[in-house]
């Protein structure tokens, strides 16, 4: 908030004030870059993860730097909506897309990656944490494997960054997509890690006046880049100490005792914050509708809970239709408490038959 008042000089102006501002975008670009393991010149700041998804297909494989003949990409079918979108795209250009399916815990893993990659393979791109289901993806073990194959590897760090180690390096990452708002910044800011950005031929995904190393034109939102920064700061100290809590194994056991049936998908390595809860007897609609102005829901990922098809992500993991109607995706704020988990177990149990 109080950037908005004090920061608000344009950062590309040669004047003190725009100085000023850019000293201040310069130190959260290398924030972000000292956490990741990275150069602050290879971080650009973007709209949000959906843009830097954006950026990591179409700046790197259309900017005419990939060889000819290069046109397979290899993703999941449990990826964010937006990649699989951005995928649609470059098949209706002449590319091949092959999709991996997860196995029953929600893994992508790396042997189905390494059976999947050809001689054609451009770009492989996997999340590292998924949105609905909060399992984390053995990602290191894929950027290995691309490493050894020259294949550019890219993977969508919008749900784990600042709740999970992430090493560029360690990792074999090639490009990184983030979101500020995942981390209690301000919405509409985030960013993209792109290895060796300064020796790349990348395409422009806005031209403009060479704002961000040419690669995204437009005034810098500065004030939004430094209340990123500040969430930088904040969020690892309060998401370790709602990890703390244990609130997923809470509202578990909370269900357990009273006898509701339920199925947890994503059963294995998925980040405390982020649960995928199938209600086998609840009726669903019924608990969300009589309790829509205390407890907020959602039946799938954020951005497309509104829309009347069954989650992608759940039909990935082989759940019908009926099934995924039963499912509710709970991303527990950090500063949840206990009274509130119990609220919510008595809502689910009187919606239980």
């Amino acid at each position: 908030m109080n950037a908005f008042e004090t920061f608000y000089a344009n950062s590309a102006s040669s004047h003190l004030m725009g100085s000023i501002v850019q000293k201040e975008i310069d130190q959260v670009r290398e924030k972000l870059a000292d956490s990741i393991g990275a150069y602050p010149s290879e971080i650009v700041f973007t709209s949000g993860a959906t843009e830097s998804n954006n950026i990591a297909f179409k700046s790197l494989l259309l900017s005419g730097d990939i060889p000819t003949g290069k046109n397979h990409i290899v993703t999941s079918t449990i990826e964010h909506k937006c990649v699989l979108a951005i995928c649609d795209y470059f098949k209706s250009i002449g590319f091949e897309v092959t999709y991996i399916k997860p196995n029953v815990d929600g893994i992508i893993c790396p042997n189905d990656v390494k059976d999947a990659i050809n001689e054609k393979t451009a770009l492989v791109s996997i999340m590292h944490v998924n949105n609905e289901l909060g399992t984390i993806n053995p990602i290191g073990e894929i950027g290995k494997l691309c490493s050894e194959n020259n294949i550019i590897f890219h993977s969508d760090a919008a749900q784990s960054y600042g709740k999970t180690e992430i090493d560029v390096d360690n990792f074999n990452i090639d490009v990184m997509s983030f979101s500020a708002h995942k981390v209690g910044g301000p919405k509409g800011i985030g960013a993209i890690y792109i290895r060796d950005l300064r020796h790349r031929k990348l395409l422009p995904v806005i031209h403009g006046a060479g704002q961000e190393q040419g690669l995204r034109g437009g005034t810098i939102a500065a004030p939004l880049i430094i209340g990123y920064g500040t969430a930088i700061d904040l969020f690892p100290k309060y998401y370790q100490s709602f990890s703390e809590m244990r609130i997923k194994e809470y509202l578990i056991e909370g269900l357990s005792n009273e006898g509701i049936g339920f199925n947890i998908n994503g059963r294995t390595k998925a980040l405390p914050h982020c649960l995928s809860l199938t209600l086998l007897n609840t009726n669903v609609a019924l608990m969300i509708r009589e309790n829509d102005q205390t407890i907020s829901l959602a039946q799938g990922s954020a951005c497309s809970s509104k829309e009347i098809e069954a989650s992608h992500v759940l039909t990935s993991l082989g759940l019908t239709r009926e099934q995924a109607e039963g499912t509710i995706r709970l991303s527990f704020p950090l500063d949840v408490t206990f009274e509130q988990i119990d609220i919510f177990i008595k809502a689910v149990k009187k919606a239980t038959r």
